[in-house]
């Protein structure tokens, strides 16, 4: 769970200032220095919760992943989320190319987890 809040916070950190550009024009007078300060804001609370995740998770911690497999839950937490985000902020279509892609990811976790 941690890791899909600390996905959330970073997929807004990266990619609401280009929402909000299109939404307020004040925000889009914005300089880059300020538009960076924003997002790392944003991305505090990102980290806020990965690390703990990364943290608990991690074998020698206890945890049951080894560094491999919490890379590669979190690029596949990482993806649906900004799929999600991107339909519903951006009206992303997905097309069969972006399917495909989604497919290799996922295989790429079936093959981290395989012995």
């Amino acid at each position: 769970m941690l890791l899909c809040v600390s996905n959330v916070f970073m997929v807004l950190a990266w990619y609401a200032h280009l929402k909000m550009s299109e939404q307020f024009s004040w925000f889009r007078s914005w300089p880059l220095i300020a538009v960076i300060a924003f997002s790392w804001a944003i991305a505090f609370f990102e980290y806020m919760c990965q690390v703990p995740a990364n943290r608990i998770g991690f074998r020698d911690n206890g945890g049951p992943f080894d560094i491999v497999q919490l890379k590669i839950i979190q690029k596949v937490i990482t993806l649906v989320i900004f799929t999600l985000f991107s339909m519903w902020a951006f009206k992303l279509e997905l097309r069969w190319n972006h399917l495909a892609a989604f497919v290799c990811i996922v295989l790429a976790v079936y093959f981290v987890f395989k012995k």
